[in-house]
């Protein structure tokens, strides 16, 4: 499905964009240049352009930081798209660091590595605290893999430890983040054609991107959560809960075009 000429054209022209960027970022990392926030999310946005990838927002996102985002895990392409839509930096598991190309975009964009099988987890969860009150902004993804994006898996309540943070004694926000592929080249994407962008299992990485560049057009759903604060929750699995809950509503709105009601905090 889609075309092959369309796929090479994106092809060299994500890699000419994407080579050409990559040293002035490295630039602005290396001077401490406040632009190193801002180019990657001008590189999504662009990226979001060359693969053909619409996005739909949805809610508020929340301006005053820093932030810590919970976003559901549909595919590789959650990073261009969450990327375009927040100034967020990533966490992400440790073994991404050594992905060719994908390995060097996660450092150039300040990624927190987090080694999820670590005894001791208190050194990521300072680094975490560290980057937060610097006023940076995180995105999360607590399913701790990718999906079939017709739904949630189970969020990882162990990942929202960084949630208890306070930063200049104030509580961090956190807000929910659905991301949802609905269309493609404006027809739905039915439960059977959604792993076309979707990337989970044993699915081959090179082949999926080079399928996904072969076609159309895909309306991306972003809708963004009425944030909540930790403190109103009585330990973080009940957080991980509410969090989970509200995605997952999210998910299904966009899916079923028609707004459901939200899930109320714990």
């Amino acid at each position: 499905m889609g075309s092959p000429l369309r796929a090479l054209c994106r092809l060299v022209t994500y890699l000419s964009l994407t080579f050409a960027l990559m040293p002035v970022q490295a630039l602005f990392l290396a001077v401490g240049s406040r632009r190193a926030k801002t180019l990657p999310t001008t590189f999504h946005r662009m990226c979001c352009g060359i693969l053909g990838l619409k996005l739909e927002i949805r809610g508020t996102r929340v301006s005053h930081g820093p932030t810590l985002f919970i976003a559901n895990h549909t595919s590789y392409l959650d990073i261009t798209v969450l990327g375009a839509a927040t100034h967020g930096s990533f966490v992400s598991k440790a073994e991404v660091k050594d992905w060719p190309l994908f390995g060097w975009l996660a450092r150039l964009q300040r990624t927190v590595f987090v080694d999820r099988g670590a005894r001791d987890p208190s050194a990521q969860r300072d680094e975490i605290a560290r980057r937060l009150e610097d006023g940076d902004d995180l995105i999360l993804f607590p399913e701790g893999t990718s999906s079939h994006g017709n739904g949630t898996l189970p969020f990882k309540s162990a990942l929202f430890s960084a949630a208890s943070i306070e930063v200049r004694g104030r509580p961090v926000v956190v807000q929910p983040v659905s991301v949802t592929y609905t269309r493609l080249d404006g027809m739905p994407l039915g439960r059977n054609l959604r792993p076309l962008y979707a990337w989970y299992g044993d699915m081959d990485l090179a082949s999926h991107v080079l399928n996904v560049m072969a076609l159309g057009t895909a309306t991306v759903v972003v809708e963004f959560h009425p944030p909540v604060s930790p403190p109103d929750f009585p330990n973080r699995k009940a957080l991980a809960r509410h969090c989970e809950s509200v995605i997952a509503n999210g998910i299904a709105s966009a899916l079923s075009g028609r707004a459901l009601p939200a899930p109320m905090p714990a």
